[in-house]
């Protein structure tokens, strides 16, 4: 197939610093291309990913959430992308320009936030015309029906060192958010006597604000932020880290980072919050804590813990190879829908408006029964 790729604009791909979807989008990229597939990726003509790629704006859009760089941006790729196959778009307002469209290729996009809410509501109606994927069962289960298939994100495993924790430090790394939790990592740290890194995105004004009133108070000799790191100092920290924090109070719809972690034979030591429980596999690559002090003690409980079954844990559930493999069964179902003959009463406009566009369902429980084989719950 010729695949076409859209990503936000907000990063280049893959990103010099913090980005998650932007990191998705480099590995499935990848897979796809090795799988035999000719891909095509709408993006900032900075980028550097290795296939073809278009782009109208020089280097990402700021600030992020800015409306017309975005539109111009997807109005330019859905443009240079109509002799592909299949459109995968990850911008908001991309598939949009897929409602009513009776000609071109279909369109997938892949919601990476909250399935709630407004947002959710967004999803639910876009559903109705374009093949919408979740990226876990917890994100979707917040609107059921809106996501057509699940699929777990991947990535590269041979981009990341596989390490001993020779650092002997605990490592946060995401951005500077409450929800994230870089106190609560802080103070688990010291519970457990083991000096913490925090790397993290400190961009915007309620990170900053977040940073001076409860983060900064509590830094010094045992815990040290380092700023946003680039992938290089990212994954060199994550390989020689003794385990990674991830204590978010939030349904997380992913979480890229701990599966990096993982993928450097780092254990995940987190909250069962949103797909953590379908990612972490308790007391075999990590432990799933209740509390800071749950997550204190399980830092003493990591020799129990084997590095190489967190990194066989990647090479087996989260390659970009499997990603790419499971996008292509969703890219195929809704080639073969657009494909299909029309109905007699869609030929010509009824009378009565009629729904033209009822949901696909195509049915991926590739990660279900992942997780059914490895039940990861908290004791």
């Amino acid at each position: 197939m010729r695949i076409g790729l859209v990503a936000p604009v907000w990063c280049s791909v893959p990103p010099a610093g913090y980005g998650g979807t932007e990191q998705v989008l480099d590995a499935l990229a990848r897979g796809l291309r090795e799988l035999g597939h000719d891909v095509v990726l709408a993006t900032t003509a900075d980028s550097t990913c290795p296939v073809p790629r278009v782009s109208l704006l020089r280097s990402p859009a700021a600030p992020i959430g800015a409306q017309l760089p975005e539109l111009r941006h997807v109005l330019h790729a859905h443009e240079q992308l109509a002799d592909c196959d299949v459109i995968h778009d990850h911008t908001l307002s991309g598939p949009l320009l897929a409602v009513g469209r009776r000609t071109g290729p279909p369109v997938v996009t892949t919601c990476h936030g909250e399935l709630s809410g407004e947002l959710g509501d967004y999803y639910r109606q876009l559903s109705r015309h374009v093949a919408v994927i979740g990226i876990s069962h917890a994100q979707v289960s917040a609107a059921p029906g809106v996501a057509h298939a699940v699929v777990h994100h991947g990535l590269v495993p041979e981009d990341f060192p596989f390490g001993r924790g020779e650092g002997g430090h605990l490592l946060f790394l995401g951005r500077m958010s409450p929800d994230k939790g870089a106190d609560r990592a802080v103070r688990a740290a010291r519970a457990a006597g083991v000096p913490l890194l925090l790397a993290a995105k400190m961009r915007e004004p309620a990170e900053l604000e977040y940073f001076a009133r409860h983060v900064e108070p509590l830094l010094g000799e045992e815990a040290h932020y380092l700023g946003e790191v680039d992938f290089a100092t990212k994954t060199s920290l994550l390989a020689s880290a003794r385990a990674l924090l991830v204590p978010i109070r939030w349904p997380e719809p992913f979480g890229m980072v701990m599966i990096e972690a993982l993928a450097c034979g780092t254990p995940v030591l987190a909250f069962p919050e949103g797909a953590a429980p379908e990612v972490v596999e308790h007391r075999r690559t990590g432990f799933l804590c209740r509390d800071e002090a749950d997550m204190a003690a399980a830092v003493g409980r990591l020799s129990e813990l084997s590095r190489e079954d967190c990194r066989d844990a990647v090479e087996r559930r989260f390659s970009a190879r499997r990603m790419a493999a499971e996008h292509v069964r969703v890219y195929r179902s809704a080639i073969a829908r657009r494909n299909l003959p029309r109905p007699a009463h869609q030929l010509h406009p009824p009378r009565q408006p009629v729904d033209l566009h009822p949901p696909v369902v195509i049915d991926l429980d590739v990660d279900r029964r992942a997780a059914e084989r490895h039940p990861a719950q908290p004791q």
